[in-house]
Order: structure tokens, then C-alpha cells, then sequence
């Protein structure tokens, strides 16, 4: 309470006393502490295997406080391609992955994910063909090998559209080792060596449109319209 000292006929301001700090003591019961220690435990587990923070970019101390004023940061870097276009892309089972028998297993990773399929063809590649969809790699030391391995079987040449498909269909491929490929991946489930790696598919949207020229004859491929198409694009 407020204390008031009075000397003769006035009074004094008053005097009040330091704020009191109170101590919280944490006692931890031995049932407590034990939940604690596997919690402890199963981190350091965790902690052996590599963190994808890296994938993100850290928000600065300004773009935090911002966050709190319902802000939303949004990062998608495997959409590339604008979310309102339609685009094209080429996508080839190579020669192991046809004589692997996975040409129904990457086929239903592309209907399942929505796209559509606008050309679909079993071929027999040419020295000539396999040379200049490769041209761009012509300087490497692997070129001889790769047209040898592109043209020693048949490849399954497939045309599909769809929003965003370039950037989408990278992803579900993976990347090009497929022992740093992701689980979940084409590569990553189903090859082991960067020679073998089962398919190839359009790095942009422009390779898109140009390979699928390249590979396709006019009358080969075709437009139509799949029935679910409003129940995956607004």
C-alpha cells in the first residue's frame, strides 16, 4: 500500500515501495524429466539427416515483423512457369526404362499429377535425330556414348500440356543423378546411375515447344479436352 508521511500541515508526495520480483521455480517430476530426455534423444536423431532449410531463403528481421501483420511469404522454386499459362512439354522414356518395363508406371505419374497427354509414340531413335536434340551437349566428352545409348533401343516419345507442366513435370522427374534424385521421384524410385536414368523431360518452356516439333510429325499430336479438366483448373 501507498505510504504518506505528514510534517505539520502538508503532506509529502507519496512514497511507494520497489516493485516486488517474483522467482518461478520449474520443478520437473521424474515422469517429466524422462519424456524430456526422448524428446533430447529422438532430435539428436534427426539431426543426423540433412536439414532442406537451405532450400529457403531466411526472411530478414523486417519481413518477420511484417509476417506478423498477417502478411503471407509465399516461395515455390519449382514453379518456374507462370500459374495462368498453359504450356507444352516433351517428355521420353529412354531405352532402359522401355526395356525396364516402367513405361505404365511413368505414365500414370503424369495422368495422376493432371496433365494432359497430347502425343504418345513408340520409336526407334535416329543417329541423326538423337545428335541434334542432344546438339547443345555436343562438346562433352559423353556425347559419343549418349547417342550410342539413346539409339540402342526403343524410346517412348510422349507430348503433355497442362498448367505450369514444364516446371511440375522437372519435379516429379527429379534430377539428373538419381542417387541425389529425391524419394518420390521419378529417378529417385526407379534408377540408380546418372547413364541409366530412365526419362528425359523439357528443361523450359521454350525446349518444350521445340522438342515436341522435333520429335512429333504434324497430325501427331492432338488437342482435346479431358472431362476432368474442371475439377482441376479453376
Amino acid at each position: 500500500m501507498d505510504a504518506v508521511a505528514v510534517f505539520g500541515r502538508g503532506a509529502l508526495p507519496l512514497i511507494r515501495p520497489p516493485p516486488t520480483t517474483t522467482t518461478t521455480v520449474c520443478c520437473f517430476t521424474p515422469t517429466r524429466t524422462a519424456t524430456l530426455s526422448r524428446h533430447r534423444r529422438r532430435h539428436d536423431h534427426l539431426s543426423a539427416f540433412p536439414s532442406n532449410s537451405n532450400l529457403f531463403p531466411q526472411l530478414s528481421i523486417r519481413s518477420r515483423a511484417a509476417s506478423t501483420n498477417n502478411e503471407s511469404f509465399i516461395f515455390l522454386p519449382h514453379l518456374v512457369a507462370s500459374l495462368e499459362r498453359v504450356d507444352q512439354t516433351y517428355i521420353m522414356v529412354k531405352p532402359d526404362g522401355v526395356q525396364r518395363g516402367l513405361v505404365g508406371e511413368i505414365i500414370s505419374r503424369f495422368e495422376k499429377k493432371g496433365f494432359k497427354l497430347t502425343g504418345l509414340k513408340l520409336f526407334q531413335c535416329t543417329k541423326d535425330l538423337a545428335e541434334e536434340h542432344y546438339k547443345d551437349l555436343k562438346g562433352k566428352s559423353f556425347f559419343p556414348g549418349l547417342i550410342e545409348y539413346i539409339t540402342s533401343g526403343p524410346v517412348v516419345c510422349m507430348a503433355w500440356e497442362g498448367v505450369g507442366v514444364v516446371a511440375s513435370a522437372r519435379k516429379l522427374i527429379g534430377v539428373t543423378n538419381p542417387l541425389e534424385a529425391e524419394p518420390g521421384t521419378i529417378r529417385g524410385d526407379l534408377s540408380i546411375q546418372k547413364g541409366r536414368n530412365v526419362i528425359h523431360g523439357s528443361d523450359s518452356p521454350e525446349s518444350g515447344k521445340r522438342e515436341v516439333a522435333l520429335w512429333f510429325k504434324e497430325g501427331e499430336v492432338v488437342e482435346w479436352e479431358p472431362a476432368l479438366a474442371p475439377w482441376l483448373i479453376e
